[in-house]
């Protein structure tokens, strides 16, 4: 049998495929080069870092993450050894709209509320694309910035640029990968300058990855210009910074995406993934499917299925308890 080493973490999995694998589930800390060594394939989340300090010298042929982002992966180097390597691209979404639009509405953006309503989105893949759905049914003036779609050819949208789009809106939402190389690097894309054209009283969504917005520049303009920040994804997460807390308005430890419904597609991504690279057949019965748009929708409906405020509390209590609280974190129904 191929041997797995299985992050224990990774939800709806055990049960389903001990008969095909000799599976080691441990913890994310216990996923060593020691522990891989004589391992076949690795099944991680985003803690877990994939490359040469884990992988060189072992017999690893495949990699999985159940989680949409890939930046703990060092993807050339697994192309260049010929690794294998998945991610579950858009499988939490709808959680994550779910989770934007519960906080923006209780920061107080109203989307019907004529000049008062442009929400920008950086971003429109999969979480962008359903946060932009959501807002022009519930009335919202959308704006999207996103080069790697308008130069792809994409016309679905009228793209702005986001220094332009950044002195014209109510709120923004971030929605991309942290790269920081390529033709479009996102690392503090939310830089300085950014920042300083924001209107007084913006509300700044970040639930994609911490270092898109550079949060010491937030830091410096949040109070002269009364800011309202909304955070999931934090600079330097597991840690915090005291001074950046106490300035958001809502503020999570990185759960933004965590809906049962996203964590049992994340499962599915990594179970067909095995079932490519192994040649086997595993059961993903049980597990949800593709996103399907709401059918009854309202403000009042997205208010009631989530409520960001409780675990805001809970972290500005222990802000050191932020890897703790993330997995304990007891997953939530998506908007269904």
């Amino acid at each position: 049998m191929n041997k797995l080493v299985i992050d224990n973490a990774i939800p709806f999995l055990r049960g389903r495929i001990e008969h095909l694998f000799d599976c080691h589930y441990v913890a994310g800390d216990d996923i060593t080069p020691e522990a891989v060594s004589d391992a076949s394939g690795v099944l991680v989340r985003t803690r877990t870092r994939c490359g040469r300090p884990l992988l060189e010298g072992s017999s690893v042929e495949f990699v999985a993450t159940g989680t949409i982002g890939t930046d703990h992966f060092d993807i050339p180097w697994l192309m260049e050894h010929n690794i294998d390597w998945n991610n579950a691209p858009g499988c939490n979404a709808p959680g994550v709209a779910q989770y934007v639009w519960s906080s923006l509405l209780r920061a107080g953006f109203n989307p019907r509320r004529a000049g008062h309503n442009r929400l920008g989105i950086v971003g429109k893949g999969n979480v962008g694309s359903i946060v932009a759905e959501w807002g022009r049914r519930l009335g919202a003036e959308i704006m999207v910035c996103d080069p790697p779609r308008q130069e792809a050819g994409h016309t679905d949208e009228e793209y702005i640029n986001l220094y332009d789009m950044a002195a014209k809106v109510n709120a923004i939402t971030f929605h991309t990968p942290l790269t920081r190389s390529g033709k479009h690097p996102t690392y503090h894309l939310c830089s300085e300058e950014i920042i300083e054209r924001f209107r007084p009283d913006t509300i700044i969504v970040n639930a994609a990855r911490g270092g898109v917005v550079d949060e010491a520049a937030l830091r410096r303009h949040t109070p002269g210009k009364h800011l309202r920040l909304i955070i999931d994804t934090w600079e330097g997460e597991p840690s915090i910074d005291r001074e950046t807390l106490d300035l958001t308005l809502i503020a999570t430890p990185h759960i933004a995406g965590y809906s049962k419904q996203g964590k049992q597609r994340a499962t599915s991504a990594i179970i067909h993934a095995l079932e490519r690279h192994y040649g086997v057949s595993i059961s993903d019965e049980g597990l949800a499917g593709a996103y399907r748009p709401p059918h009854l929708f309202s403000p009042q409906l997205i208010l009631e299925s989530f409520d960001p405020m409780p675990i805001d509390a809970i972290l500005r209590e222990n802000p050191e308890g932020f890897e703790t609280q993330r997995d304990s974190y007891v997953y939530r129904d998506e908007l269904l």
